[in-house]
């Protein structure tokens, strides 16, 4: 188990990732589950706003559709359209994905997650995430390990994470919190940086055919993100069919 454990934790960083940073960690990003369902389709959007400070009003809305083609294998696109103030808003580059499951190990799912981004007005790129999620009782705890890395680029690949915690307060109502940040680069290992921490609240509604789940939230920013922003503004939509 330590062994596949290990494993994991190296494929995903070696595989180094993403799309071009946004200006603030989290921003149209969620924090990925580790399990898939067989047949299941997601169709998801989100819309993302930093609040306050030089950056106020920046915001991403994020389109995304994932399939189940197994119990350990999704497969997604997603779209991402960004502006920042004074200028228009613009799609940004479209990713393609896939979310496998690698196993449990001491009760803790396991996962790898890759992108590849086609960036319309720049460098392609590619993301990976080892994906940590354990669920017990009425708590859900997942946790992303994150390196990006544009393509035909000489610089290094980039680290993040994503992190929440909630739990099932009433029926079909969680409430958590939520976190996002950068851990630096692998020539400039955790350097004071961007990271915001903050509640959030999370709704399913039944009795509609699709399973429909609501999610809000504001995060504060942290340490370097301060210097440009108060926090982000999180809301969400998703539907399960």
């Amino acid at each position: 188990m330590r062994h596949l454990l290990v494993t994991s934790a190296s494929a995903a960083l070696a595989v180094a990732t993403a799309s071009p940073a946004f200006a603030a960690p989290g921003l149209g990003n969620e924090v990925d589950g580790a399990t898939a369902e067989k047949g299941e389709f997601e169709a998801e959007s989100r819309y993302d706003t930093l609040t306050g400070g030089p950056d106020d009003g920046e915001d991403v809305i994020q389109l995304e559709g994932m399939y189940g083609v197994s119990d350990r294998l999704r497969l997604g696109v997603n779209l991402e359209i960004e502006r920042e103030p004074g200028f228009p808003r613009k799609a940004e580059d479209l990713g393609l994905e896939a979310i496998w499951t690698v196993g449990r190990v001491g009760g803790i799912d396991v996962a790898i997650y890759g992108e590849y981004g086609i960036t319309f007005d720049g460098t392609d790129a590619v993301e990976t995430k080892l994906i940590l999620q354990r669920r017990t009782g009425p708590w859900d705890l997942r946790f992303n390990l994150i390196a990006e890395k544009e393509l035909d680029s000489s610089e290094p690949v980039e680290l993040g994470y994503a992190a929440s915690v909630d739990a099932e307060v009433a029926d079909e109502l969680r409430i958590g919190v939520q976190a996002f940040g950068e851990l630096g680069t692998t020539r400039d290992f955790l350097p004071r940086s961007e990271h915001f921490f903050g509640p959030v609240i999370k709704y399913e509604v039944e009795g509609l055919g699709p399973e429909l789940k609501l999610e809000a939230g504001y995060l504060f920013a942290l340490s370097k993100a301060k210097d440009d922003t108060n926090g982000q503004l999180r809301i969400g939509l998703e539907l399960e069919f």
